[in-house]
């Protein structure tokens, strides 16, 4: 605990230079893209990010290990934040607090979740339920096109995005974008919000 708590006292510091389209999409959202002020904000909003919620396979290697929290250490992590007083926000309207002047409520934390593990709808979705938290999910489009084993179908996404939380592109193919070049660039980002856009809505 010691160590989320030092995580959730680190301060996050984001300039908004500029802005593109709305990275994600919720089925229930009721906020209206609008475009940046022009004004220079800066504020405090911690973001957890999440890989495998699961027990360790038994042939787990020590990337696995270190990208794993078991159900129930996501579930203390959960409870702790909610016996502190934060409220769970989604990343746009951390977008929309900078870009904006959005609101937040007092304590705001972003929980986020790599990858679009199975795992996330069956072991994340409840926990987040259960402690009123919301969380954004960054999908792997390729991987529910081709229902990739271990990961999330696009009905199952759906599901996850008619709880009301937040689906985000994590790229098409899950490439290091670092060394791709414009064509792919296009492909992997682009690509992956139109799928998105195309199977949530």
């Amino acid at each position: 605990m010691r160590i989320l708590q030092r995580l959730l006292t680190l301060v996050l510091y984001v300039i908004v230079l500029a802005a593109g389209p709305r990275p994600y999409a919720n089925a229930q959202s009721t906020i209206q893209t609008e475009q940046p002020d022009g004004t220079l904000r800066r504020l405090h909003a911690p973001i957890l990010m999440y890989h495998y919620v699961s027990e360790l396979p038994p042939d787990a290697d020590n990337l696995r290990r270190g990208l794993t929290v078991t159900p129930q250490q996501l579930r203390q992590h959960l409870e702790f934040m909610r016996s502190r007083h934060y409220a769970g926000v989604s990343l746009y309207e951390i977008y929309l607090a900078l870009s904006q002047g959005h609101q937040l409520p007092p304590n705001p934390v972003a929980i986020t979740f790599d990858d679009g593990y199975f795992d996330h709808l069956t072991n994340v979705l409840p926990a987040l339920r259960d402690t009123g938290f919301i969380g954004t999910f960054f999908i792997i489009t390729e991987y529910a096109d081709n229902l990739r084993p271990g990961y999330l179908t696009w009905d199952q996404v759906n599901q996850i995005a008619a709880a009301g939380m937040e689906i985000a592109s994590h790229s098409k193919t899950h490439v290091d974008l670092q060394t791709a070049n414009h064509d792919s660039l296009v492909y992997e980002i682009l690509g992956s919000i139109e799928s998105i856009q195309a199977n949530i809505g």
